[in-house]
């Protein structure tokens, strides 16, 4: 005979606060996409998943986010048209059928992906290392009504090589060739040599918003964040592949705030079909080599105001 236990979630909490989200972090679940005439994608994403709390109830039914990931894992296991976005859609529909008195459901994952590349010179295949970001938030109006909002997104590791740096040693050098070349040779020097400056380890993000008519491949996020640095990193050099790694980012030496441009350009110019709110997040955080501190620099806007900025029709 089943035992009726008590659900004290429902019961009046002594504080009558109502909390913006509650749930569960860290949720590990193995998850194979799908793929018409290719191998399936096998992920290992982790899912943090939140509901709001109204003020007259204690606390969630807190299985029932773990529960709802598992449910939609299961049903898309053999649908190859599901990207990682909408994946997270369909568990905050779930959540919300789950959790009556919730108005606002969030759903978050990062996952590693892997991707292939070659080196720059000797052509060795690599695989290569990013992390896919996939979000979905939920709202409920008065009327019962549910609106989903998803985004896609990666953060990826670059290069980047500091301009300040490069430009006093450039001048440096070229106070040093005055010394014993004339003004027309030394010009010849400092257009061919490529000057040394100190360099980063950059870790790019981007995530966008996305209608639900429109397709975004991560591929093409981690190519945008990639070749907003100095020069994409390879698991696999050999010393030509390092000589042009080095070469390559040198002479496209990019501040912090730089590579958050450039990627915001790159993406109003690629999706600029998207509708006016989408909401666009770019980051760059560089670990610094002469400093014990890192560069940060980061832009929150939407697709209408980002084209507004950039003078984009």
């Amino acid at each position: 005979m089943a035992v009726c236990l008590p659900d004290t979630q429902d019961d009046t909490p002594s504080i009558p606060i109502k909390l913006t989200r509650v749930g569960v972090t860290g949720v590990k679940k193995l998850l194979q996409l799908e793929r018409t005439n290719k191998r399936p994608i096998i992920l290992l994403p982790t899912f943090d998943a939140f509901v709001d709390l109204p003020n007259d109830q204690k606390g969630v039914h807190m299985s029932r986010n773990p529960e709802a990931i598992s449910e939609v894992l299961e049903t898309v296991a053999k649908d190859s048209t599901v990207d990682v976005e909408s994946l997270c859609a369909k568990i905050v529909d779930c959540m919300m059928t789950k959790h009556e008195y919730a108005k606002r459901v969030e759903i978050s994952m990062t996952t590693d992906f892997m991707f292939m590349r070659e080196s720059p010179v000797t052509k060795n295949k690599t695989q290569e290392m990013a992390k896919l970001i996939a979000k979905a938030v939920g709202l409920r109006d008065d009327d019962g009504t549910v609106s989903i909002r998803k985004s896609i997104g990666a953060e990826v590791i670059g290069m980047t090589v500091c301009p300040c740096a490069q430009e006093s040693v450039k001048e440096s050098d070229k106070n040093k060739l005055l010394e014993f070349l004339d003004e027309e040779t030394t010009q010849k020097v400092l257009d061919t040599v490529t000057f040394a400056s100190h360099n980063q380890r950059g870790v790019g993000t981007l995530l966008m918003e996305v209608p639900e008519d429109k397709i975004v491949k991560a591929e093409d996020f981690i190519d945008i964040i990639e070749t907003a640095m100095s020069s994409p990193v390879c698991e696999l050099l050999k010393r030509p592949d390092e000589n042009a790694t080095v070469l390559n980012a040198h002479r496209k030496p990019v501040f912090v705030e730089d590579c958050v441009r450039n990627m915001m350009e790159k993406i109003a110019n690629k999706y600029s079909d998207f509708p006016d709110d989408t909401l666009i997040t770019a980051r760059q955080e560089n670990h610094e080599s002469i400093h014990r501190h890192n560069a940060f620099a980061e832009k929150v806007t939407t697709m209408g105001e980002l084209k507004e900025e950039l003078n984009i029709q």
